[in-house]
């Protein structure tokens, strides 16, 4: 009988242990379109990985309690899951821009870029305005394809679900360019892999972007949480070394 007694306390000793151990971790679902190399993307075991990923997996190390749970979600839909809460954070290379401040809150950035335009080597552009009449791709939705398309130059504008989509076409000679987020195109141009020496980066614009992650309007405690965060990984040094990894020197 006492040793029932004792092998039963021990069982809700451990449960409860199990319990406590659960009410700690506290997982944040993450919204990732993986298809924005290196920013983020699928590796060969169809996981995400890539710079924001790391990121996020560094956040984790300095939040104690903190787990993100990070899914690959199509870029079409991705805003409006987290408008109606179907996972708290977008990180996807997200833009901050007026509009979508009105609809949603941001982090502090974690990266900076420009537009860039993707061309075969050989063939060079000194402004927008060389890309009249020539087919231009992008990915739907992005700053790249508003920034073509608000120049107003005459490009005539393809659109893809995905980037590398569009990087496939400009390879086999279905468009003249491809344009997009700076570290993106640097990318593609002078690191993937099937793409060696194919392309170069022809023109970037000179207006910053800054990236962040998107969240809905309500969570505000989760985005001083994530600023926390990335203050630490910052001044760990842990960023620039992602940085380093990811982008280059």
């Amino acid at each position: 009988m006492l040793r029932k007694i004792l092998l039963l306390t021990c069982l809700v000793l451990v449960l409860g242990l199990g319990q406590a151990q659960a009410k700690e971790t506290r997982v944040i679902s993450v919204a990732s379109d993986c298809m924005w190399p290196p920013m983020e993307f699928l590796d060969d075991n169809k996981q995400p990985t890539g710079f924001s990923v790391d990121l996020l997996r560094e956040m984790e190390k300095v939040l104690p309690g903190i787990k993100f749970n990070i899914q690959n979600i199509a870029w079409d839909g991705i805003f409006a899951g987290v408008a109606a809460g179907k996972y708290e954070v977008v990180s996807s290379s997200v833009t901050i821009t007026e509009e979508r401040k009105r609809a949603y809150i941001f982090s502090e950035p974690i990266y900076e870029v420009t537009q860039s335009v993707v061309m075969p080597k050989g063939k060079s552009i000194s402004s927008l305005a060389d890309l009249k009449g020539k087919k231009v791709g992008g990915q739907i939705g992005t700053t790249g394809i508003f920034v073509i398309d608000k120049a107003k130059v005459g490009a005539k504008i393809k659109e893809y679900e995905d980037v590398g989509l569009a990087m496939e076409d400009l390879r086999n000679n279905r468009i003249d360019a491809v344009i997009c987020d700076s570290n993106v195109a640097s990318y593609y141009a002078n690191k993937k892999k099937g793409f060696e020496n194919l392309f170069h980066v022809a023109y970037s614009t000179k207006e910053v972007e800054k990236l962040a992650f998107c969240l809905n309007k309500k969570d505000k405690d989760l985005v001083k949480l994530l600023n926390e965060g990335l203050a630490k990984v910052k001044a760990s040094g842990k960023y620039d070394e992602l940085v380093k990894k990811w982008m280059g020197n």
